[in-house]
């Protein structure tokens, strides 16, 4: 039996399917331009009936003992594995994901699933000393209702590596996904935790555009939101979040660099940073965006690079085997196309790519781009690989901190404490010795520094707790006490 049937086309997901007032959107495939469905729009509105309804539900979802909200978590972790095939071919065919990288977000939503069932039952306070005769705590409650907004480039992923965390530890949650991707970003979740057992009124799915999201940042009822999508987005959440006193955290965008030591097998080194440039078409804020390459060995670098750029397939991931599908629309791709010529203008040599055919864009190598080209100082989203050559270990440093970014760092060397001592001059949220930039798993907090965000909230049980509870203090006395009054 099928996960998605027909009830969710064209509505959202607030109390089970119900349509909404904000209108409906179809779901276009970016590879061969078909509509392949429908979704609903929430309007502020239907935003405003979640959030009420939800701060209702989650009273009740708060009280249930953890095991039995455990229970449904590891429920839900089954099913993204019992319905992998069915949510392939909707990530494959409604953003553009080939098959494999479709198979890795299942996976790793599963793992988000059974990670947050055991969230459910660790430990969640503390004996504190008092100088009274008094029993004195401190315990993580629930904060109530969690805000979510997730972005359409690894859909599910990024959904529920913060929707199964904040409902194990007993909130309620309303998910705004990108409209672009909201099947695979929003239905399928909702379909999920219905069939997991999840009470209704718990999670609402409410895809819709800035003034959706707006709303959802403002909603009193809502006192933390979780938002994972570009810098400038993040900017403006922040700003609404403040104005309301909001908990907000941020997972945003990155331009992350790539350490090419001369000590490296180079032929090795080009298929590491070809998968950290052209990984699902450059479309991850980990993806590796800068490749700071010693000098001695960067002509042979280069030139490896580009013959796999070369030699990927790209197309439709729904008919053949491709190494990259399409990117999500014409403006992302007219954007990526936009920062190719403009830093080829500025004085980078094009060595690889450059083109694209509909949503098709090639895998590019820029060789020694400028400093101040577009492609080199801002996040391209794109596959997209710009080449610096650096003359010292020194340099290298130097210019992968001249950055605001601040999310992954990769190393590649054969020294690998030289790796470590390198890394410790470079401020970021992960950093990978001997590996490109776009690595994450259930188990690690996840996060960047500067304008990446503000740091490891989502994943592993510290940063789950911090980012979807607060802080409860407790005493207990065993009679009254005698004031002075």
């Amino acid at each position: 039996m099928a996960l998605l049937g027909s009830d969710w086309q064209g509505r959202i997901y607030s109390g089970g399917w119900v349509d909404g007032t904000g209108g409906t959107r179809d779901v276009v495939s970016p590879s061969t331009g078909e509509v392949i469905g429908s979704i609903g729009i929430a309007s502020p509105d239907d935003v405003a009936r979640a959030g009420e309804a939800a701060a209702e539900a989650q009273r009740a979802w708060a009280a249930t003992p953890y095991n039995e909200r455990a229970a449904v978590l590891r429920r839900a972790g089954d099913l993204w594995h019992a319905n992998a095939d069915e949510i392939t071919d909707w990530l494959m065919r409604e953003t553009g994901a080939i098959g494999p990288f479709g198979g890795f977000q299942i996976m790793t939503s599963a793992e988000e699933c059974f990670e947050a069932a055991a969230l459910a039952s660790t430990p969640y306070g503390e004996l504190l000393r008092s100088s009274s005769p008094r029993l004195s705590m401190a315990r993580r409650v629930p904060v109530g209702v969690v805000g979510v907004i997730s972005p359409f480039n690894v859909p599910t992923i990024l959904s529920i590596r913060a929707v199964a965390p904040a409902l194990a530890l007993g909130n309620a949650v309303i998910l705004k996904p990108d409209p672009r991707t909201s099947v695979s970003g929003g239905a399928v979740l909702a379909e999920i935790f219905r069939a997991a057992g999840l009470p209704d009124g718990v999670l609402h799915v409410l895809p819709g555009g800035v003034e959706t999201g707006e709303a959802l940042v403002a909603d009193r009822r809502v006192p933390v939101i979780s938002f994972t999508g570009s810098t400038r987005g993040g900017r403006a959440v922040a700003a609404l979040g403040a104005q309301h006193l909001k908990r907000v955290h941020l997972e945003l965008g990155g331009n992350s660099a790539l350490l090419v030591l001369d000590d490296v097998d180079v032929d090795a080194a080009s298929s590491v940073g070809a998968w950290g440039s052209f990984a699902h078409q450059g479309q991850v804020c980990m993806t590796t965006g800068r490749h700071l390459v010693l000098s001695s060995i960067a002509d042979e670098y280069v030139s490896a690079l580009s013959a796999r750029a070369d030699h990927l397939p790209v197309g439709d991931p729904t008919t053949g085997q491709v190494a990259l599908g399409p990117v999500i629309d014409a403006g992302q791709r007219d954007k990526i196309h936009g920062m190719v010529t403009s830093s080829v203008d500025a004085g980078a040599r094009l060595a690889a790519g450059g083109t694209y055919e509909n949503l098709f864009y090639r895998p590019t190598v820029l060789d020694s781009v400028p400093l101040d080209s577009t492609a080199y100082r801002e996040e391209v989203f794109g596959p997209v690989a710009p080449v610096v050559r650096v003359d010292s270990v020194e340099q290298a440093i130097a210019l992968a901190n001249d950055s605001d970014y601040g999310l992954s760092l990769g190393i590649l060397t054969r020294d690998v404490m030289r790796g470590l001592e390198i890394a410790e001059q470079i401020p970021t949220g992960l950093v990978h010795i001997n590996d490109q930039t776009i690595n994450d798993e259930a188990t690690i907090p996840f996060g960047g520094t500067g304008i990446s965000g503000t740091g490891g909230r989502l994943g592993g049980p510290a940063a789950n707790l911090e980012a979807f509870t607060h802080t409860q203090w407790v005493t207990v006395r065993g009679t009254l006490p005698q004031y002075p009054f």
